[in-house]
């Protein structure tokens, strides 16, 4: 998607919703989410969050991230069940209510994003004791779990261990073997499908609920939001030179930031130029297309219009 059309779709990206009717609202850092009984309807926005800080909004985000989800759902669905009922419009899931861990269950592949940083500084907040002398986007030798608390929204996220994970009762023992093999099992899945598209999935997060005992993967699954993608062809020889990694995910922003604007999540966000929304958006788009094998046709125009229309047709509001 070029440039202009992006350029476009500006001042109709979607900072929030409002639809009462769908039940009780919501709002998390990217979705808007309405529960009514067991039916939840998830509204991805445009809204782009980084350093657990809303910052911006992206064009065509919200259509982006929402179908590439969709797109993971229905292909892992032989690994773990999924939440979707069904998918009214680019921007709008509707799923199953489960009650959620309040756990991120993030699974990473290589040495790179916070948790090099906090290999860096001497930090082990997962107790995993990586052996000395390791270099910045290391392989390991089988995927790594590394926890976090699910803080509320504008609260930091707790990095913690495993066996933290049982003993503040985040999980009981026997829920946390299962999220594990079903988050292990996942990653294995978008590893293989990655590597057919010539890309490498470095790391991402998952979040699991319960309909009664039964386990069900929800919110979102390998997007660029909470996914790191890398290009592989180049990537080993990069690594050995100690260049940097042809990236296709937030990380890109999270560099910028630290980079031009020396904002890693202390104090106050800096604004975001439009040329960088732009150009993440672009890096979006690239990530969709490359993992799915599909073109995104995004039109210019009321995203808000085109979702009521959609949900009125769906019958989910008058």
């Amino acid at each position: 998607m070029d440039a202009s059309t992006l350029q476009q779709q500006l001042p109709f990206t979607l900072t929030g919703t409002d639809f009462p009717a769908l039940g009780e609202k919501y709002r998390g850092k990217v979705r808007d989410t309405y529960r009514q009984g067991d039916r939840l309807v998830l509204i991805t926005t445009d809204r782009l969050s980084a350093f657990d800080h809303i910052l911006t909004t992206l064009p065509f985000k919200g259509d982006l991230l929402n179908q590439l989800a969709h797109f993971w759902f229905l292909k892992t669905a032989h690994v773990v069940k999924n939440h979707v009922i069904d998918m009214p419009d680019p921007c709008v899931t509707v799923a199953r209510r489960a009650e959620p861990f309040a756990i991120e269950f993030v699974v990473r592949a290589h040495l790179t994003g916070s948790l090099w940083r906090d290999y860096e500084a001497g930090r082990d907040p997962y107790g995993l004791k990586l052996p000395k002398g390791l270099r910045k986007d290391h392989a390991f030798e089988r995927p790594l779990l590394t926890p976090s608390t699910k803080a509320p929204l504008g609260q930091h996220d707790e990095a913690i261990s495993a066996e933290q994970v049982v003993s503040r009762g985040l999980a009981s023992a026997r829920d946390w073997q299962r999220t594990t093999e079903a988050a292990l099992g996942l990653f294995a899945a978008g590893q293989a499908q990655a590597k057919a598209q010539g890309l490498i999935l470095v790391d991402t997060k998952y979040e699991f609920g319960l309909i009664q005992d039964e386990l069900i993967l929800i919110d979102e699954i390998h997007t660029p939001d909470s996914s790191r993608f890398w290009v592989a062809e180049g990537s080993l020889q990069r690594f050995e030179k100690g260049q940097p990694q042809v990236m296709l995910d937030k990380e890109n922003l999270r560099q910028w930031l630290i980079t031009e604007r020396g904002f890693s999540g202390q104090g106050t966000p800096p604004s975001i130029p439009d040329d960088v929304r732009v150009s993440l958006t672009q890096t979006y788009v690239t990530a969709y297309e490359k993992i799915t094998g599909l073109t995104f046709a995004g039109a210019v125009g009321d995203v808000r219009a085109r979702i009521e229309a959609n949900l009125k047709r769906a019958k989910l509001i008058g």
